[in-house]
């Protein structure tokens, strides 16, 4: 699986974004997806993920009732529409597919990493 996000950019606080993910391979469907994200001097950070089917999807506490992680299996494409966005949401956000189905939280439990974009939020 090959994947390529897209969609970053500069924005003020208090601002959206939509992240896209577009992934290849006939078997995009089956893997659940992640976002990720890291800022400069830190760890990468999980943001949230969605399970196969779209019916489940996870939160990082920081962005939860803020971003909303969606995939439209039919386009092969991941999305994370970002909502009043904060400073300190400022990082490379990467999109990654997992061919696992637990700990989806967990950086290491996927295969597949998109090459990021970066979010830029200013004060």
């Amino acid at each position: 699986v090959q994947l390529q996000a897209s969609g970053g950019g500069l924005v003020q606080a208090g601002g959206s974004l939509r992240l896209s993910c577009a992934g290849s391979g006939r078997s995009f469907g089956s893997y659940p997806m992640g976002w990720f994200r890291q800022a400069p001097g830190k760890e990468r950070e999980f943001v949230a993920a969605i399970s196969w089917s779209g019916g489940t999807t996870y939160y990082a506490d920081s962005v939860k009732g803020r971003f909303t992680i969606s995939r439209d299996n039919a386009k092969n494409a991941v999305s994370l529409q970002m909502n009043s966005l904060k400073p300190e949401d400022t990082a490379v956000y990467y999109c990654a597919a997992s061919s696992g189905t637990s700990y989806l939280r967990d950086y290491r439990q996927y295969n597949y990493w998109g090459q990021g974009t970066l979010v830029t939020v200013s004060s």
